[in-house]
């Protein structure tokens, strides 16, 4: 599944659920879906800054 493909079904999935919903998998870390949420933004946010410092790594320009 390509990873637009797969955000097709996690929104649904962030959809039918509240923010404050308990995650499914509670074994592993006791959390909600904000705090999910949350730490999906911050990981994209952090890999967009790795791929704009490779970017200007190669083509020598800086953002404003």
């Amino acid at each position: 599944m390509s990873p637009i493909g797969a955000a097709v079904p996690s929104r649904a999935v962030v959809a039918s659920m509240g923010l404050d919903s308990p995650c499914a998998r509670n074994d592993i870390i006791e959390c909600n879906v904000r705090y999910v949420m949350f730490h999906m933004i911050q990981e994209t946010a952090r890999h967009t800054g790795h791929a704009d410092i490779i970017r200007e790594t190669l083509d020598g320009s800086t953002g404003v």
